[in-house]
This record gives C-alpha cells, sequence and structure tokens, in this order.
C-alpha cells in the first residue's frame, strides 16, 4: 500500500484541514508508503507573492511535522523540488481531451470568478493525476470534493495502460465517513475553505485561543433550538456537532444523547474549548520547528531525495513506453 497526499501552500491551514487530512496522514504512516508533499506547484494557478508562497510553503511543512508525521516513517517534500510532477503533468495533459478538464467542477466553479482564467488552472487536473501517479500511488486520501480528480486520475492511469502497456495502478480513495468535508462556520453548504474572503467563516491551526471562541461563538445555526445531528435539514448544527466529535474523540450519538435539553450557546462553548484544547499542542509543535528553518529544510530535502528516486523509476518507464528518446 502505498499513499500520495498533498495541500496546497496558499492560505493559511484550517481546523478542515487538520480534522479531514493531517489526522488521517497520520494514521496511515503506520500502514502504508506514505508520501505527503507541499504543492507549491498547484498554488501557482493563481497569482501569488513569491516571498508568502516561500513562508507559506515552510509553514505547511512545519504543520505537517507538527500534526505528528514522522519523516522517518513518511516522505515529506516540496513538490517542485521533484521536477518529473511537472514533466509528468505535461504527458498526462497530452492524454486528456478538452471536454474531460472542461467539466471539472472545481474549474466551473473557479473559472466563473474570475476575469481571466490560466491554462494552469485549466490544466490542474493533469498535473494532479501526475502527483499520484509518478509514485504509482495505490490509495490516494482525499476530500468528497476531490473524488472528480480522483475519477480522471483512475481514467488517465487505465488510458495510459491500455496504449502503452501495463505502467500504472489505477488509485483507489481513502475517503474518512466523517471530517471528510468539514463545512464552513459561516455557510454550512460550502466546505471551509482557504480563500473564503469571510475570515470567520474558518478556524485557522494558527489561530489564539481568543479568535477560535470568538469564530465559534458565530457561527451560524439555525431557528430551531433542538442539537441533533440532522445533515439535511440541520446542516449548521450537524456540521458543529461532526467537528466536536472529531476534537473530542466521542460519538455523534453520545453527544446528541448529552445536549437534549441545551441549547445552542452551550454547544458552541463546549465546541470552542475542544478546538482550542486539540490546538493546543499543535501550535507548541509548530512554534518550535518554525524557530529550526534549517532543521525544516534538511527535512525536506531528505524527502525530496527518497521521492526523486521513485519518480526516477516511474518516468524511465513512462518515456520508453511513450516512445520518447532516452539519452545516454
Amino acid at each position: 500500500m502505498r499513499v500520495l497526499s498533498g495541500i496546497q501552500p496558499s492560505g493559511h491551514l484550517h481546523l478542515g484541514n487538520y480534522l479531514g487530512a493531517l489526522r488521517q496522514f497520520v494514521d496511515l504512516q503506520d500502514r502504508a508508503q506514505c508520501l505527503f508533499c507541499v504543492v507549491d506547484l498547484h498554488a501557482l494557478t493563481v497569482r501569488q507573492d513569491p516571498a508568502a508562497l516561500r513562508q507559506s510553503t515552510l509553514e505547511v511543512a512545519s504543520l505537517y511535522l507538527a500534526a505528528g508525521i514522522d519523516p522517518q516513517r513518511a516522505a515529506i517534500f516540496v513538490q517542485s523540488h521533484v521536477p518529473e510532477h511537472a514533466e509528468l503533468g505535461w504527458l498526462l495533459g497530452c492524454l486528456c481531451t478538452f471536454g474531460e478538464l472542461q467539466r471539472m467542477t472545481q474549474f466551473k466553479d473557479k473559472a466563473g470568478e474570475r476575469e481571466s482564467v490560466s491554462l494552469g488552472l485549466f490544466a490542474y487536473p493533469a498535473l494532479m493525476a501526475a502527483d499520484i501517479l509518478l509514485y504509482r500511488a495505490s490509495h490516494v486520501p482525499v476530500g468528497d470534493d476531490q473524488r472528480q480528480h480522483l475519477e480522471l486520475t483512475r481514467d488517465l492511469a487505465a488510458r495510459f495502460n491500455a496504449r502503452h502497456g501495463e505502467t500504472f495502478p489505477v488509485p483507489a480513495a481513502l475517503i474518512g465517513a466523517v471530517g471528510a468535508r468539514v463545512m464552513s462556520l459561516q455557510n454550512p453548504h460550502e466546505k471551509m475553505s482557504k480563500s473564503s474572503p469571510d475570515p470567520r467563516s474558518r478556524v485557522e491551526l494558527l489561530d489564539t485561543p481568543d479568535q477560535v471562541r470568538a469564530k465559534i461563538r458565530v457561527a451560524v445555526t439555525d431557528s430551531e433550538r433542538e442539537i441533533r445531528h440532522d445533515p439535511e435539514h440541520k446542516p449548521a448544527v450537524s456540521n458543529l456537532l461532526e467537528i466536536l466529535a472529531l476534537a473530542s474523540s466521542q460519538s455523534l450519538a453520545e453527544l446528541q444523547e448529552h445536549y437534549v435539553g441545551l441549547g445552542y450557546g452551550r454547544l458552541k462553548q463546549d465546541l470552542a474549548e475542544a478546538v482550542v484544547a486539540l490546538l493546543e499542542p499543535l501550535q507548541a509543535r509548530q512554534r518550535e520547528l518554525s524557530a529550526a528553518p534549517d532543521h525544516l529544510r534538511a527535512v525536506l530535502g531528505q524527502g525530496a531525495e527518497l521521492a526523486h528516486a521513485l519518480a526516477e523509476d516511474t518516468m524511465r518507464d513512462v518515456r520508453t513506453a511513450m516512445g520518447l528518446l532516452t539519452a545516454r
């Protein structure tokens, strides 16, 4: 079992990234060969400040480590440090059709917000497929909103194998039952997002305790008073219950029983304190790592070496299969 996943260094990581991804990464490193990258090339699909991008890349890497990912058990590296990502992204792009990329839901959503759209944003799914197939990953932990991109990756793997011979395994998705998609605190119909213009919509992993409490205090609920898990009729309250279940290691059934007769104010208060307690050790470790940038860069260098060795093996087979002339 080989697992690949990555997070963009655009904006600050939030509670949804931690509950839906980072904690799963930590669990997976004991069950599979894992590669976790900071996907800085994907961040370039929109305009970035160079200095801020470099700082955010180091911040994401430090949060990987602070969350509990062990560089002795998993490779942690930066996407652009392994140039084969871009090469395979181009080759897979030659297998994609315009229609396939145009149908991607995330592209349509993001393109609709902009006056002009870059080729990088349009071709983003081909590069994501390259990230996965470059390491011949068997499983990919993805949020529910990334299913469509993974399906394209599976299609491209099968298409390449059919045209050029068996080269790639067809990767499977790993999606948690609860926490796979933590929703916005201000709009429970939207995923919690780093790019939302409303900072109250998310709890960022480096928020202070007072900031956490303030954001949860103003989280939307509904006009009823009953606290129950009912995503269809009570999406906002259900989202708060799911976050609390993950932060406190209690089941949804236990929480529903506990809050019988209690109001939303009590739920929010308990949730805020649970999130503060959850983030406290993560933040303390992240501060230590940020104070030791040389150690952080050494970890990333070690991870890139391991990733590059795997990538070279894959690309040797890919180039041969596609008829590219190899250098001496």
